[in-house]
């Protein structure tokens, strides 16, 4: 288990702040990150909240996922490392 959860389902007005509020109701936040569309400027409809420890990370778990938070039930679990992506989806041969 780590601290770090991935946060699903987000509505598009859940910002950085509200979303580290709702989960400081279970304990200390170290980090919460809405993702945001860098082209459209608004929220991709998930983030990433850092809790202080894998007990509150795992406190969090259970009593906040499926939960409403801006008028959507979240889905709260682990969050999973990055996949590597060598090639970003770039195909080579199509610009030749």
């Amino acid at each position: 288990m780590q601290n770090k959860l991935f946060v699903g389902n987000l509505s598009w007005e859940t910002t950085d702040e509200s979303l580290s509020e709702f989960f400081s109701q279970v304990g200390e936040v170290e980090e919460a990150k809405v993702i945001v569309d860098r082209f459209k400027g608004r929220s991709k409809g998930f983030g990433f909240v850092t809790m202080a420890t894998e007990e509150l990370a795992q406190k969090a778990i259970e009593e906040l996922n499926e939960k409403e938070l801006d008028g959507r039930a979240i889905n709260v679990s682990v969050a999973r490392p990055p996949k590597e992506r060598s090639d970003r989806g770039r195909r080579d041969d199509f610009y030749r």
